[in-house]
């Protein structure tokens, strides 16, 4: 089990855990929040024992969205009174910063599943969004709540919450910060699947995982590159880069095994190769 000041990362392989760990914040995401993703999904993504990742978090509820004091603390160019170029252009550097430790969840080339209990507010949101798959429990409430602080959501979710739920209810939910129960967010397509409490939807999650780990990693792995490059891509680029992709994983290991245990009527085991 490693710990990171804002998260707790624990790898059960073929899986891994990482949790939000600030439950006396409610896991308010402050610096620590923004700057461990990086190495913790960049490890996850090269551990050929990990094949899927499971991302929850401890406490009575997911997240209540971005450390106000904290990140105004590190993010002094906000209320800078000279607005001159040489602010601007370190608050992008910055904002680009905060935009890179949630894309990295997106591009960790493991399936990453979010297990959803309680508040899951503002940033909280950002970050499942750029999940693979969303499941909650019955206590989770989910909101945009940007405009109601008086900013922009600017980390990625009104780019890729329209992906998943449209622009008609994304516009909804950014433009009145909204709060929406689970039952709701099942009836939009935000989550998979609503379950009874935070214990079965940890069941549920890990479930799936060993589901999706059992299947050949590289298969696993591939499609969801191409389901992510498909993102705003013609068919025929999406047919292009598929068949491109491919072939530089065709043939495998698993592919012959895939083979030999339907012939031997077996389940197969996959490695990877």
């Amino acid at each position: 089990m490693s710990d990171y000041e804002f998260y707790r990362v624990e790898k059960k392989p073929p899986a891994a855990w990482v949790r939000l760990n600030r439950p006396a914040k409610k896991n308010a995401m402050n610096p620590p929040a923004w700057k461990e993703t990086l190495p913790i999904f960049r490890d996850l993504d090269q551990d050929p024992e990990i094949r899927c990742v499971i991302l929850a978090a401890e406490g009575d509820c997911f997240s209540v969205g971005i450390d106000l004091v904290e990140m105004s603390a590190a993010i002094p160019e906000i209320a800078e009174k000279n607005q001159m170029g040489g602010v601007k252009w370190r608050l992008l550097e910055k904002i680009d910063r905060l935009q890179a430790a949630l894309t990295c969840i997106e591009q960790c080339r493991k399936p990453v599943i979010a297990a959803i209990h309680g508040h899951c507010l503002g940033a909280g949101l950002d970050m499942v969004t750029a999940c693979d798959i969303r499941l909650c429990s019955q206590d989770a409430v989910f909101a945009l709540k940007e405009a109601a602080v008086g900013f922009v959501a600017d980390v990625g979710v009104l780019q890729r919450l329209p992906l998943i739920v449209g622009q008609g209810l994304t516009r909804e939910l950014a433009f009145s910060a909204r709060t929406i129960d689970a039952a709701r967010a099942r009836e939009i397509l935000l989550v998979n699947d609503v379950l009874e409490d935070r214990q079965a939807l940890h069941q549920r999650a890990e479930a799936l995982a060993a589901e999706i780990a059992a299947n050949a990693p590289l298969a696993v792995q591939a499609s969801k590159a191409v389901l992510n490059y498909g993102v705003g891509k013609s068919v025929d680029e999406g047919l292009r880069y598929v068949a491109a992709l491919s072939t530089t994983i065709l043939p495998s290991e698993d592919l012959f095994e895939a083979f030999t245990a339907f012939m031997e009527k077996r389940a197969p085991r996959f490695v990877g190769r």
